[in-house]
């Protein structure tokens, strides 16, 4: 298990300190607002967030931010689940999230680092993500609407 990694920006700490993740909060914004997650079960969120790098952003002990990181810690990571409450953008926030995630020691020395994005293109690019050099080379299986389903067969 890597030590907790922890970083500050002004009032604000990035932590992934598991034990401060605020899973209401992770929940509400990926079931509601998040376009790649609409009504994901908290279940799932927190199986997700069991299995992954996560980081929560923190201003005074409330969670206002959060991306996690799915990797083998030594060839791959692939970047998911970025995002910063609305009430706190356009103070560098996510950028500075995602820098931070990629400087985390245990994560030095990847080959290859991925994430997909639908208009925070800019974003990324600040942390020194740019596009697939062979984007003919990747294959998917994608699976649109998940949840919707999963959610109406539980009911």
């Amino acid at each position: 298990m890597n030590p907790v990694y922890e970083c500050t920006m002004g009032p604000y700490l990035l932590s992934t300190d598991k034990g401060k993740l605020q899973l209401e909060v992770i929940h509400d914004f990926l079931s509601r607002q998040a376009y790649w997650s609409l009504e994901i079960p908290e279940e799932t969120v927190a199986r997700a967030i069991d299995h992954s790098l996560c980081y929560g952003i923190y201003q005074e002990g409330l969670q206002i931010g959060f991306c996690r990181v799915v990797t083998d810690m030594a060839i791959f990571a692939y970047l998911a689940d970025v995002f910063i409450l609305e009430s706190h953008r356009g103070k560098g926030l996510a950028s500075w999230m995602v820098r931070c995630a990629v400087a985390h020691p245990a994560m030095q020395g990847l080959r290859r680092w991925t994430l997909a994005t639908r208009d925070a293109h800019e974003v990324y690019r600040r942390a020194g993500f740019e596009p697939l050099d062979h984007p003919e080379r990747w294959m998917q299986i994608h699976h649109p609407d998940p949840y919707r389903h999963l959610s109406k067969s539980n009911s």
